[in-house]
């Protein structure tokens, strides 16, 4: 029914995926879901925002706190199911017409001094690597394949990193990535 009622029904009912609105009553979906993502009860909880606002704020927002998912609301209901298996395996996912938005706005914004992740120091030089890699977008058998390593090493490498950081998902790592100038 609004932002509290998602919040406290995420708590209570511990869901894989969460389907977040970003328009609701009293809290928006932006601060439920950042609630959510801080809580320790929900740590393995991911989050869709599913919203008919494709506003550039509103995509920022979400993914800065904590959403691995940003889908439209025209999303067919098979695209829908499959967004909520790849979430809920771990990976991060934007509708297509929003990643094209994404790119173009990192690649579009003027050259700002990268603010690095406080915890940027603690990765080794191939973590940093990694971050960088998977800020461009690259899948972990895209980065082994140009690390020339096993996937399985660099699935560790990406794990590492995640942990080391303290982001949930690929999705944040991207906005760290671009954040922190590695990409």
């Amino acid at each position: 029914a609004d932002g509290l009622a998602a919040v406290t029904q995420a708590r209570s009912l511990r869901p894989d995926v969460v389907l977040m609105d970003v328009r609701m009553p009293g809290i928006d979906g932006i601060e439920a879901t950042k609630r959510i993502v801080a809580d320790p009860a929900c740590a393995d909880t991911r989050i869709i925002v599913l919203t008919t606002f494709e506003l550039d704020e509103y995509v920022f927002d979400a993914l800065r706190n904590g959403a691995s998912g940003f889908l439209l609301k025209d999303t067919r209901p098979d695209e829908l199911v499959r967004a909520i298996h790849v979430v809920a395996s771990g990976a991060a996912l934007l509708a297509p017409t929003v990643t094209r938005r994404v790119i173009s706005e990192f690649t579009s914004r003027p050259t700002r001094m990268p603010r690095p992740h406080p915890q940027l120091d603690t990765l080794t030089s191939r973590e940093r690597e990694i971050v960088a890699l998977v800020g461009e977008g690259l899948t972990n058998d895209e980065i082994a394949a140009r690390l020339v390593v096993s996937p399985a090493t660099a699935r560790t490498h990406v794990s590492r990193a995640m942990i080391k950081l303290g982001v949930r998902d690929r999705a944040q790592l991207v906005v760290l990535a671009y954040e922190s100038g590695l990409v």
